[in-house]
């Protein structure tokens, strides 16, 4: 089966690629490769040899690729003739959770946008936006998936989705809190899960006043308030700290065993683990095509997306497996003290932080942890110099690169001019092409205009600049936010082996454990309330630190036996218990 995908964006008018396929649709008695005004189409009938010319097309604008036949029955739907293409579907369970996982751009909002029912799978009829949905059940084997979809086309479902972008939020719905909530309260216990997800305190506030974990617990809440059969989540764990990370697990949880079918999309693996029954994962190619596995045990598929090979479907997607090492002690093979502070103080309206005496030393990353507004971006903007302590030291003989926490760019121009402008060549030579720009996988976006990226996108290109400039110390405020699981592990790995192989330093502050734990030699610890005071501790080793941490939070880990990545125990479990009683709530062995 032969896939022609073409990108549209960047085969535009005047572009490198539409001036290539231009200049060969007339080379062919066949017309394989057609126009119309300034669309262009690539016949997947084509001949060999107009193929290889569109596979040859500058800037990757066009994809062909060879899928196994057996796959031409499930093909779901189909966005156009050369567009992306999507293989079978996720099948939500009663009184169950089933979670995706998967890379960005392959299919995962598609599908919930077709199992909510905003509009018909067209099993690639993409001429027909709107089969009959007894031709298109027909097509699905009998099972849950066909039984849920016979739900929806009659119109007997009730569908309540919590959305990706909730910083979208403010703009769609200007009022109170309060307001909103009262307005999907279907259950009349706003009250309660305002209580149960820590809003209760803003309720009172305007929707453009509130940070982002805000805006996600209140779309949680919101989600939580109507009265549906099936809940949609997607990526509910953005920008939430670990402690409301475990209160979003626990009252999402409370929906299935009240016999709901709960589905969701995430990308912090730890929490997806420790929510979720089953787990679909889909792969495929960004833009061009995704493929849903059929679901398999939590454990099972989260090893095998992180090994990179799919036992059941006989596919690698992965050249490498994500690996997890265990974690080393302090002091191990780093060098001397690039920067140094002790007892700071900075305080900012109610707040005010506090910090020990603390150091950073050449070749090592030391991950900053803590609960949500205790000073963790404080402290990170006086090292940086954007903001002087009123009382305290901090001493550094070095330059300082600093990626913020909110990723922006007014650049109006492409990828890769940004990265010529900001970096020269860098971004392209030796190394660190390899090590960082082939692993953010940036140099597949050197044609995107910087403003259309979404924020993954922009997030990866922000990382490479960091890491880019010549400094000896590198400053990451949540690199892994709105990066999808993989493109997270591969940020880690890229931030890490820069430090190492260039002997400099970094601090980066995250809430993704499986983050921290790749990236991280140490742990810089932060106590305190939320808004009020915060005090920071260490850097202490990666096991102490995490300890430290996770003892606040209640929440303890352990190693997955096979992959050695960190588990979260289920709350109250006999590992949960017998690790508490012990004091270990973070093994790094």
């Amino acid at each position: 089966m032969r896939v022609a995908v073409l990108i549209e964006e960047l085969c535009k008018p005047n572009s490198n690629a539409f001036a290539y396929l231009q200049k060969y649709s007339a080379m062919c008695e066949r017309e394989c490769i057609q126009f119309e005004g300034d669309k262009c189409k690539i016949l997947e009938s084509a001949c060999p040899v107009c193929l290889t010319r569109a596979k040859h097309c500058p800037d990757g604008a066009v994809k062909i690729i060879n899928l196994p036949e057996e796959l031409d029955t499930d093909l779901t739907h189909s966005y156009g003739q050369n567009a992306f293409r999507l293989f079978r579907l996720p099948s939500p369970r009663q009184e169950q959770i089933v979670g995706i996982l998967g890379p960005n751009g392959i299919g995962k909002s598609t599908a919930l946008n077709l199992l909510s029912g905003s509009f018909r799978p067209n099993l690639g009829e993409w001429e027909n936006p709107s089969p009959e949905w007894e031709n298109v059940i027909s097509t699905f084997p009998r099972g849950e998936l066909r039984d849920y979809l016979g739900l929806v086309a009659q119109g007997d479902i009730r569908i309540a989705v919590k959305p990706q972008y909730i910083d979208k939020l403010p703009k769609i719905f200007d009022g109170r809190v309060s307001d909103l909530l009262e307005k999907v309260d279907d259950r009349g216990e706003m009250e309660e899960y305002s209580e149960l997800l820590g809003i209760s305190h803003i309720i009172g506030r305007n929707m453009s006043a509130l940070s982002g974990g805000e805006l996600q617990r209140v779309a949680i809440c919101a989600t939580l308030l109507k009265q549906a059969d099936v809940y949609f989540f997607d990526e509910p764990s953005s920008y939430l700290d670990i402690y409301e990370r475990m209160r979003m697990v626990g009252v999402i949880r409370e929906l299935s065993d009240k016999g709901k079918r709960v589905l969701v999309v995430e990308h912090d693996l730890a929490i997806l683990d420790v929510l979720c029954d089953l787990i679909h994962v889909i792969y495929g190619e960004r833009s061009a095509y995704g493929i849903f596995t059929p679901p398999r045990s939590t454990r099972t598929a989260i090893n095998a997306y992180l090994d990179g090979f799919l036992p059941e479907e006989n596919m690698r997607i992965r050249d490498k497996p994500i690996q997890f090492l265990r974690g080393r002690n302090r002091g191990e093979e780093v060098g001397t003290p690039i920067l140094k502070w002790g007892g700071i103080e900075k305080r900012l309206g109610d707040f005010t932080l506090k910090t020990g005496e603390g150091e950073v030393k050449s070749a090592e990353v030391v991950g900053v942890v803590g609960p949500n507004a205790t000073g963790k971006t404080t402290l990170v903007k006086i090292i940086a110099g954007e903001i002087d302590p009123d009382e305290g030291w901090c001493t550094m003989d070095a330059k300082v690169s600093y990626k913020p926490q909110h990723v922006s760019s007014d650049f109006d121009g492409t990828v890769q001019e940004l990265l010529d402008s900001e970096l020269a060549g860098k971004w392209r030579s030796g190394e660190f092409h390899t090590q960082v720009t082939r692993a953010l996988q940036v140099d597949k976006m050197l044609e995107l205009r910087v403003k259309k990226l979404s924020g993954g996108e922009l997030q990866a290109v922000c990382i490479l600049i960091c890491l880019g400039k010549e400094a000896d110390l590198y400053l990451f405020d949540e690199p892994s936010a709105h990066l999808d699981a993989n493109a997270r592990m591969e940020a880690a790995k890229a931030i890490r082996r820069t430090m190492e192989s260039n002997e400099k330093a970094a601090m980066v502050i995250d809430h993704d454990t499986y983050f921290l734990d790749i990236v991280s030699d140490s742990i810089l610890a932060f106590q305190g309330n939320g808004g009020s005071n915060g005090m920071a501790v260490g850097p202490l080793s990666l096991r102490k630190g995490m300890n430290l941490f996770l003892s606040d939070a209640n929440v303890t880990f352990r190693r997955d036996v096979e992959s050695h990545r960190p588990r979260i125990n289920k709350p109250h479990s006999r590992k949960d218990r017998e690790q508490k009683s012990s004091g270990e709530y973070f093994y790094s062995d």
